[in-house]
């Protein structure tokens, strides 16, 4: 499968790069490290005539951590400089376990937070080439208007894969998007729509160009578990992210739990508001691992069963809580 034929546009300031997302509309589109967008074009997904390529925007790309202020990244700061960083491996462990996960080095390096955070949906019936959703008739994400997982339904049921979403969302993170309306700064668990279709909850010609997590979200114990069919490269097939602050005598104080690769949008479970001012008890962390698998609605997207990833997203939660409450890892 080849490319086919497009403009891009290198921009070397955020300036320069809003001014053709508003000429060309949406005829034009962003490329950061492109590992997952160059693959999408090549399978016929997108046709974009434009590709503005964000690689030039060297002031997004950066880590900046204030004890006072919080944590600040860029959107065009690698994967790779997420997994290498020592502040947050001590700061925000599940932020870098989780960045340690995404695919391969390779991929780490060319990949980018911003473009890990705005990844399409995937789904078994859409990633795949022209010719074998043309035997399908198409699917109601692409050519078609059907979603075969959920025949019944409306909606498009391909799942977010991303594995940084879940772990940001678990430490209350937020985004600043800039458009050529000016800029606006939203909690990132807003920025998904429960729509593999849709998706984000932005306009095509705004930009992600900054996470913040708060400071009250630094220190907070934290671990992030993903199943994968090869653990070198693979998307998740589930990933849970979990964080706990805790009292002197391990009282749990706070807790979040975030999913991704089981709906079509990264969510938070809120039964881990239950933990709060709790001591530690494997019935409690068994009645909320039961409860993650309410928000977990996995359908058949993936090359993995329904059954078996709903089943291990109740297992990575029970691990999960476990071993931070017990241990504190």
């Amino acid at each position: 499968m080849s490319l086919p034929s497009f403009e891009v546009i290198r921009p070397q300031t955020i300036d320069s790069a809003i001014a053709p997302l508003a000429r060309y509309g949406a005829d034009a589109q962003m490329i950061a490290g492109g590992t997952d967008l160059v693959p999408s074009i090549k399978q016929g997904l997108f046709s974009p005539r434009v590709l503005i390529d964000l690689k030039g925007l060297r002031e997004l790309d950066f880590i900046r951590f204030d004890p006072g202020r919080g944590l600040e990244i860029g959107a065009l700061t690698t994967i790779s400089a997420l997994a290498a960083s020592t502040v947050l491996a001590a700061q925000f462990p599940v932020l870098h376990e989780a960045a340690k996960t995404v695919a391969s080095p390779l991929l780490r390096n060319m990949g980018t937070l911003g473009g890990n955070l705005c990844l399409d949906t995937r789904c078994l019936y859409y990633n795949q080439s022209s010719f074998w959703r043309g035997s399908l008739g198409g699917c109601i994400k692409k050519d078609g208007t059907v979603c075969h997982v959920a025949p019944a339904s409306d909606l498009c049921w391909a799942v977010f894969s991303g594995d940084t979403a879940p772990a940001l969302i678990a430490l209350d993170a937020r985004v600043d998007l800039v458009s050529p309306r000016g800029q606006r700064e939203v909690p990132l668990a807003d920025l998904y729509l429960n729509d593999g279709l849709t998706r984000l909850n932005k306009m095509a010609d705004e930009i992600v160009t900054l996470v913040r997590v708060p400071a009250a979200s630094a220190d907070w114990k934290g671990t992030y578990r993903k199943l994968r069919i090869r653990q070198s490269i693979d998307y998740p097939l589930a990933g849970v992210a979990v964080t706990m602050r805790k009292d002197w005598d391990g009282t749990c104080l706070e807790a979040r739990i975030a999913l991704t690769a089981v709906n079509p949008a990264p969510r938070r479970v809120s039964a881990a508001d239950r933990l709060a001012g709790q001591a530690y008890a494997a019935e409690l962390v068994e009645e909320v691992a039961r409860e993650a698998i309410r928000t977990a609605k996995p359908l058949k997207t993936s090359a993995s069963t329904m059954e078996y990833r709903r089943h291990m997203i109740r297992v990575f939660v029970r691990r999960a809580l476990t071993d931070l409450w017990q241990n504190g890892h």
